[in-house]
């Protein structure tokens, strides 16, 4: 990456930088997103209509993320916030720790991993096309249809940096084209372009700063959005810390791994003992049963 601007993101550690970028390289689109074992980019829409590629590098001697950006000329506040989001830099891991580690039965994992973050978004949009994709399908397979929609309907950058060659498109960008073109099931194209029409429209909010409950009672009216995607949408792009996708397939081995009941009715019963903070529970579980 050029030479740019420098910001440096502070947060409260400990932080589990770990299984938070292998989450998110594990899940980079192919020409959108990179992670190369050190630092993860991405191209990034910025609110005044221009894009650029961050790069996102941890310190963790010094409790701080660099952020590296080639354009001088874009908004530093808006790239820094849209970093602290995708990577919960805001959380306080002492407060959701402490909480967490009164289930004597999540307190191993917790001390294992203390500091875990729920990985955001770096746009609700992508994130909620994302979740659809990844319904019922191993997440190498959502990564390559990702891919083929951001190649097929997202806006080439420019200068190519690194790999990064796409931005993803826009829900009016998806919304005009023809998902199933994109080897789909026909039922998953239609949630997809109905779920664009709906954020295009603007009759539908994922920036996060809508309301929670009412969003996801939107979401579950588009057919093909069940609860676990509604959950997962909530989780990473409405960034509702309660979140919790019960009928995940990570959710239930995490669960198993612990001697807990995995029925979804009996593994809700017993989170209800993590709120207000589930969605760290199930970072946990995923993680535990990476």
């Amino acid at each position: 990456m050029t030479r740019g601007p420098v910001m440096r993101l502070r947060y409260r550690p400990p932080i589990a930088i770990d299984p938070l970028l292998r989450f998110l390289g594990d899940r980079a689109i192919p020409g959108v997103e990179s992670f190369d074992g050190t630092a993860f980019r991405r191209a990034v829409r910025t609110p005044d209509g221009a894009h650029t590629v961050i790069a996102l590098t941890p310190r963790l001697d010094r409790d701080e993320v660099i952020l590296r950006c080639p354009a001088d000329e874009v908004q530093p506040s808006s790239l820094i916030t849209l970093a602290r989001r995708l990577l919960d830099l805001d959380a306080d891991p002492a407060v959701i720790d402490a909480a967490l580690s009164s289930d004597p039965a999540l307190r191993p994992l917790v001390r294992a991993t203390p500091g875990i973050r729920v990985p955001g978004a770096a746009d609700g949009f992508e994130l909620a096309v994302r979740a659809i994709l990844g319904q019922q399908v191993s997440v190498r397979a959502a990564r390559t249809f990702a891919g083929r929609i951001a190649a097929a309907s997202g806006t080439r950058i420019e200068r190519p940096l690194d790999g990064i060659t796409h931005l993803f498109p826009t829900a009016d960008q998806l919304a005009a084209s023809s998902p199933g073109s994109f080897g789909l099931t026909t039922a998953r194209a239609a949630t997809l372009q109905r779920m664009a029409e709906l954020v295009a429209s603007g009759d539908l909010d994922l920036s996060g700063t809508a309301d929670r409950e009412a969003t996801t009672e939107r979401l579950l009216a588009v057919p093909g959005i069940g609860p676990w995607t509604a959950a997962y949408i909530a989780m990473r792009a409405l960034r509702d810390p309660d979140a919790f996708p019960v009928g995940d397939l990570g959710v239930r081995l995490g669960v198993e791994a612990l001697g807990l009941p995995s029925a979804p009715a009996d593994t809700l019963a017993y989170a209800e003992r993590w709120r207000p903070w589930r969605a760290y529970g199930v970072m946990h579980l995923w993680n535990g049963a990476h």
